[in-house]
């Protein structure tokens, strides 16, 4: 997996160093074309160059966020479950006389 990364990214500096076409350093590398495009068009956003996608932060926080969530609900469920045991007190016995 961290050839394929080294690769990838060898290949994005290819392009954006030299101006060469995608699909040409894509074929001498054995890259399918639109894999490097997709990672040239990534690395663009991360970069700040493009804002018509997410940088790779904001997609690892989106992706952290939306465990959290799922963790949040999966608790609230057991919560929501769990009150079901516990004894309800009436409104009569929350609130004193006096105060």
């Amino acid at each position: 997996m961290a050839r394929h990364s080294e690769l990838r990214e060898h290949a994005i500096r290819e392009v954006r160093a030299t101006g060469r076409p995608i699909a040409h350093v894509a074929k001498d590398l054995g890259i399918h074309k639109e894999a490097l495009r997709g990672g040239v068009r990534q690395a663009e956003a991360d970069r700040g160059e493009r804002d018509d996608r997410v940088t790779t932060a904001e997609q690892d926080e989106l992706k952290q966020l939306r465990k959290e969530v799922a963790e949040l609900r999966r608790v609230n469920e057991i919560l929501k479950a769990a009150s079901v045991f516990l004894p309800r007190r009436s409104t009569a016995l929350r609130t004193r006389p006096g105060r």
